[in-house]
C-alpha cells in the first residue's frame, strides 16, 4: 500500500500549525510593545493603526491575530471601567461619627443637671454626689487644672465640672460604664477614660489628707481621743481584701484565700474615723501576714521611725506600758500591737475583759470602713477594673473620706448623727450604716491566724487586762 500522500498531508498540517505559532506569537510580541510605556488608551489605539495599514500590507494574518486581541483587550477595558465607575457612583450611606444620643449633647445640656441639683434645697446635692456644693467648688478648683481639656475644631471638651461629677457618681453608686453613658450622654469608653484620670488627679490634690503623726505631741493627741476606752493606744489597724473580677493573663497572682481575686488594703484610723494610713494594691494571693509586713508602716514601726512616745505609767497604776495599736487575730502580737486572747472565755474573767475593752477601741476601723463602703458603694460589689485602677478608685475613696471628715459643711453629711457606732454606758450600739450593708461586698476581712507571741508582748498584754479588770 502507497502511504506518500497521507504523508504528505500530516506534514503540511504541522507545518499549518507552526505557521499559526509563530504568526500569534508575532502578533502577541507587537500587542506587548504597542502597550510598553502607554497608557490603555493611546496604546490601543496605535494598535489599530498599525492593523489597517502597516501590518495588514504584509501579513494579513498576523493582522487579524492582531485586530482579534485588540477588540477583546478593548472590551474587558471598557467592562472593568464600566464597573468602577458604577462603584463610584454609588452613593455610601451617610454614617455619623457619634450615635444620636450623644450627637445631641450640649455644654449646656451637660452642665444643667448640676445647676438643676443645685437648685433644690437639702439632700439633692449630696444625694447625687455625696458631698455639699461648697466642697464640690472646693475639689473642683483644686482639681481644674489637671483635668480640663482643651476643645478641638470637631468639638468642645467635657468641661471639667462635668468630668468630676461623673467620676464621684461612679464612686458613690458603682454603677457601670454604660449605664452611667445614658446619664451623661458621654461614651462609655470616654467615662473609663475621664474616671480614671480624675482619680489619679485626686490622689495628688487630696494626698494630704492622708497623714500620719509627725512627732510624739500628735500621736499623744491620739491617745487622749481614746483614753477613757483604751488607755495608751494611738490607733486601730485593720485591712481588707477589695474584691475585683479577674484581671487578664494574672494567672493566680490576686486570688485569695476566699478564692475571689482580690488587692489588699491596710489601714490605720483615728477615734475620729479618719484614716492615718492606708495602703492599697498588694496582691490577694499573700498571706495576711506578709500583706502587713511589706507596708511601710510595719517597716518604720520595726526601725522605732514612727516617733511614738516613750513608754509611760498607765493612770492610777505602776505599770510603764507603751503605746499601742489595737488590731484583730489577724495581726502579730508584738510591743506596739495588741490583739484579743483567742478562745472564748468566761463571762467576768479577766480575758473577756480584755477583749471587751480592746473591741470597743477597734471598732472604730470597722466603722471606718463600713461608712466607707455605705457611701461610696463602688466598693459594695467586685470592681470591674484591672488592679492598678482599682486601687487608684480604693484609695480616692479614702482621700475623699478623709477630705469629707473634716470638712465643716460635708462632715455632718458624710456621717450624720447616729450613722456610726456609739458606746453607752459601756454599750456599743450599733449604727444606722450597718443596716445598709449587704452580707456580701467588695471588702472582705482578713482571717484570723493562730501564732506564737514573744514573751514580752505576752507581758504587756497580761498587763493591759489586769489593768481593765481591776477598774
Amino acid at each position: 500500500m502507497d502511504h506518500s500522500n497521507g504523508g504528505a498531508t500530516l506534514a503540511g498540517e504541522d507545518s499549518c500549525r507552526v505557521g499559526a505559532k509563530n504568526i500569534v506569537y508575532r502578533a502577541y510580541t507587537m500587542f506587548l510593545s504597542t502597550f510598553s510605556g502607554e497608557d490603555s488608551y493611546n496604546g490601543l489605539r496605535r494598535l489599530f493603526v498599525c492593523v489597517l495599514f502597516s501590518r495588514a500590507e504584509e501579513n494579513m494574518e498576523e493582522a487579524v491575530a492582531l485586530h482579534y486581541m485588540s477588540v477583546n483587550y478593548y472590551y474587558l477595558l471598557h467592562l472593568y471601567g464600566y464597573q468602577v465607575q458604577s462603584n463610584m457612583n454609588k452613593r455610601r450611606r451617610s454614617r455619623w461619627w457619634m450615635t444620636t444620643i450623644h450627637r445631641n449633647r450640649t455644654i449646656t445640656g451637660m452642665e444643667r443637671l448640676l445647676s438643676e441639683l443645685t437648685a433644690e434645697s437639702g439632700i439633692e446635692f449630696p444625694g447625687f454626689l455625696r458631698m455639699s456644693t461648697s466642697d464640690f467648688e472646693i475639689l473642683l478648683q483644686k482639681l481644674a487644672p489637671l483635668i480640663t481639656k482643651k476643645d478641638t475644631k470637631f468639638r468642645k471638651a467635657i468641661p471639667a465640672k462635668v468630668r468630676l461629677a461623673i467620676t464621684l457618681r461612679y464612686l458613690a453608686t458603682g454603677d457601670d460604664f454604660r449605664s452611667l453613658h445614658y446619664l451623661f450622654k458621654i461614651s462609655h469608653q470616654l467615662i473609663s477614660k475621664i474616671v480614671h484620670e480624675v482619680c489619679a488627679s485626686i490622689l495628688i490634690v487630696l494626698k494630704d489628707e492622708v497623714m500620719i503623726p509627725s512627732n510624739e505631741e500628735e500621736w499623744l493627741q491620739k491617745e487622749t481621743e481614746f483614753h477613757d476606752i483604751f488607755p495608751h493606744c494611738i490607733g486601730s489597724i485593720d485591712g481588707k481584701h477589695v474584691q475585683i473580677l479577674s484581671p487578664i493573663h494574672s494567672g493566680t497572682e490576686f486570688y485569695n484565700y476566699k478564692h475571689t481575686f482580690s488587692i489588699v488594703l491596710m489601714a490605720l484610723v483615728d477615734k475620729k474615723y479618719r484614716f492615718l494610713y492606708a495602703d492599697v494594691g498588694c496582691q490577694g494571693r499573700i498571706s495576711d501576714g506578709g500583706v502587713f509586713r511589706n507596708t511601710a508602716l510595719f517597716e518604720r514601726l520595726e526601725r522605732n521611725a514612727l516617733k511614738i512616745p516613750a513608754p509611760s505609767v498607765l493612770p492610777g497604776t505602776d505599770f510603764i506600758m507603751p503605746f499601742v495599736f489595737v488590731a484583730d487575730n489577724a495581726f502579730p502580737l508584738q510591743t506596739h500591737i495588741m490583739k484579743p486572747y483567742p478562745g472564748d472565755h468566761p463571762e467576768g474573767s479577766i480575758k473577756r475583759k480584755f477583749n471587751t475593752q480592746l473591741s470597743k477601741a477597734r471598732i472604730v476601723v470597722e466603722n471606718v470602713f463600713g461608712i466607707m463602703s455605705a457611701v461610696f458603694r463602688v466598693l459594695r460589689k467586685p470592681i470591674a477594673l484591672q488592679p492598678d485602677r482599682a486601687s487608684n478608685v480604693v484609695m480616692s475613696c479614702i482621700l475623699l473620706h478623709n477630705f469629707l471628715r473634716n470638712s465643716s459643711s460635708s462632715n455632718n453629711i458624710y456621717i450624720p448623727p447616729g450613722f456610726a457606732d456609739t458606746i453607752t454606758n459601756g454599750q456599743v450600739v450599733p449604727g444606722t450604716w450597718r443596716n445598709e450593708q449587704q452580707e456580701e461586698t467588695a471588702l472582705r476581712p482578713f482571717p484570723a491566724v493562730a501564732r506564737r507571741s514573744d514573751l514580752l508582748p505576752t507581758q504587756i498584754r497580761d498587763q493591759f487586762a489586769q489593768y481593765f479588770f481591776s477598774q
